[in-house]
């Protein structure tokens, strides 16, 4: 028995190529045809604003692809594990690696390589196109895609589908840019609400400023409920109790930071005395997510061993989908936990990747080692 990690280093790269070609194959067929569909149900929107065309529906789709690709990489690296693995199987090369004396580990040796660094670049990937097309995609939505509001001042990241609360009155705002003092809303609204939660007066302007304290609206139309009356005035300043720091800390986008930059608001969140479990579960899953591609080799493996001419070589493939599967209804469910408080942001983040690990590796050892 070869008792190297890497017996061969041309099996290595023989391995490693086909399963990489496979990889971008099925992720490939996965975003077209997501993209496809997700267009079908996008374009009448962006179509709806003026003057968008052609290269708008060009633009949506250069956003919403990374997003794709990013979501559905794992699972583009377990349908491709199966079919290597499979078609491994059928030409009896996986009996032929066996009968010279490499183990089962040996044989998804070079798998587990390619997926890990598959996992590296996943987590550089996000960190660099996915969180800035999200920021993008969402500040472009709240404005019905038309012409995304550009801060004055030049300073801070575009936040979007803004909503605060100043007491019991709520101000809404469709985008947000600059930080501190210099903070712009655009497309704002301002809910005047009583003590028994019933709204009295609902206010909207295109443009709110800090008027220290409070929001100074620009050309407000002021809609008073009790009288049902539209009222236009010059200038109107709301939320005096809403201050530049606490709209930064209510107006995080989480999907839309880098690693970095949400750990540095969890400090933030942390220091105001806030909750940061559900933020603090989503940052440990920036790891855990990209790493759940080197999970899927080793659930899919059941479907590279035993003999193909068995018949059992469908039923195997079916169990190695079904494993890798389970992993991401798991992962969903104990990161939604982790949401609201249910399961340390850690243990959410992360049991459901020892846990199929630790599946995987027992499946493996005690079928084939």
């Amino acid at each position: 028995m070869q008792f190297d990690f890497f017996p061969s280093r041309t099996l290595t790269l023989y391995l490693a190529n086909m399963f990489v070609v496979r990889i971008l194959a099925v992720l490939v067929m996965l975003v077209l045809v997501l993209l496809a569909l997700d267009l079908l149900a996008a374009t009448g929107d962006i179509l709806a604003a003026p003057g968008n065309g052609q290269a708008e529906i060009l633009q949506y789709a250069s956003l919403r692809a990374p997003q794709l690709a990013s979501r559905f990489l794992p699972y583009s690296v377990l349908l491709a594990t199966l079919i290597t693995l499979v078609t491994l199987n059928q030409n009896s090369e996986v009996v032929a690696m066996k009968a010279a004396g490499l183990s089962a580990h040996q044989v998804l040796a070079p798998l587990l390589l390619t997926a890990a660094l598959i996992a590296a670049l996943s987590f550089g990937f996000n960190e660099r196109i996915v969180t800035r097309a999200n920021a993008t995609l969402k500040a472009w939505e709240a404005a019905e895609y038309g012409p995304i509001p550009v801060a004055d001042n030049g300073g801070g990241g575009l936040r979007s589908n803004v909503y605060l609360t100043d007491g019991r009155s709520i101000l809404s705002a469709a985008t947000l840019s600059g930080q501190g003092a210099d903070i712009v809303l655009a497309n704002v609204t301002w809910y005047e609400r009583a003590p028994s939660g019933i709204i009295r007066e609902q206010v909207r302007s295109p443009r709110a400023t800090y008027a220290a304290p409070g929001w100074r609206l620009e050309n407000p139309l002021r809609f008073d409920v009790a009288g049902a009356t539209t009222e236009q005035v010059e200038a109107m300043v709301v939320g005096e109790g809403l201050t530049p720091a606490q709209i930064d800390l209510q107006s995080v986008d989480q999907d839309s930071l880098g690693f970095r930059e949400l750990s540095q608001t969890i400090d933030a969140f942390e220091a105001a005395g806030r909750n940061t479990d559900e933020m603090r579960a989503k940052w440990w899953h920036r790891i855990s997510g990209p790493l759940s591609a080197l999970l899927m080799p080793l659930l899919g493996s059941i479907a590279a061993f035993g003999l193909a001419r068995s018949g059992q070589l469908f039923v195997r493939a079916i169990i190695g989908m079904a494993l890798g599967f389970a992993y991401f209804v798991v992962d969903n469910a104990a990161l939604a936990m982790g949401s609201f408080g249910g399961y340390p942001p850690f243990l959410a983040a992360w049991a459901p990747f020892f846990l199929f690990l630790l599946l995987g590796e027992t499946v493996l050892v005690r079928t084939e080692e």
